[in-house]
């Protein structure tokens, strides 16, 4: 069994130890560091290549501008917001940005353990108290797929992968991820087979 090697980083010393306690508890879960800011986010991601950062969203230097850079050093690397707040515009700005998941802080372990599995299989993950508010927010605000998302929607329902579809498309594969994240976001799905489905039905 392949361990799942996480890095910590919240700026609430009692938090951030619970969670790693709590987490190593589990027998294939790894902390393998922890931090309290965004440039202890991006030097953990560089120096262990973790398969996720639990990232604080309200941070010293800001959970949601430290995303990117994360990405960036370690494409392979899921990250996954922690907030005490449902506020969902910095939700939505996270996902923009990258990220995988977002999770409230009141959830309880056996869930966060769900939520990581959940984004290192290679979906998103929101908790449940915010799907909701996420998916309304997204009926208020109706976006359209553009022409270039709508030519990657087509390839996604015929099964091909992000590499395929960026040797279709003469793009890079880091292109067509970011347009999968702005498909889903659009459209209220947490991965591509939801997002093929809920196409076809609106097509």
């Amino acid at each position: 069994m392949t361990a799942i090697k996480i890095a910590i980083v919240d700026d609430h010393p009692l938090f951030r130890e619970g969670v790693s306690r709590s987490l190593s508890e589990i027998e294939d879960f790894v902390v393998v560091g922890e931090g309290a800011s965004a440039d202890d986010a991006a030097r953990l991601t560089a120096s262990h290549r973790p398969h996720v950062v639990l990232l604080d969203v309200s941070m010293p230097g800001g959970g949601i501008n430290a995303i990117s850079e994360i990405v960036v050093r370690s494409p392979q690397t899921k990250v996954l917001m922690l907030t005490a707040s449902e506020d969902v515009d910095p939700l939505i700005a996270a996902l923009r940005r990258g990220a995988a998941g977002y999770v409230v802080k009141d959830i309880g372990s056996r869930g966060l353990a769900e939520a990581i599995r959940t984004v290192v299989g290679g979906s998103r993950y929101i908790s449940p108290s915010m799907r909701a508010k996420v998916e309304q927010t997204l009926l208020d605000r109706p976006a359209s797929l553009t022409p270039r998302e709508t030519e990657v929607m087509e390839l996604v329902a015929e099964g091909l992968t992000n590499k395929h579809i960026a040797r279709r498309l003469d793009l890079q594969e880091k292109t067509i991820k970011h347009h999968m994240t702005e498909i889903l976001l659009k459209l209220g799905t947490s991965n591509r087979t939801e997002a093929a489905i809920r196409w076809r039905q609106s097509a």
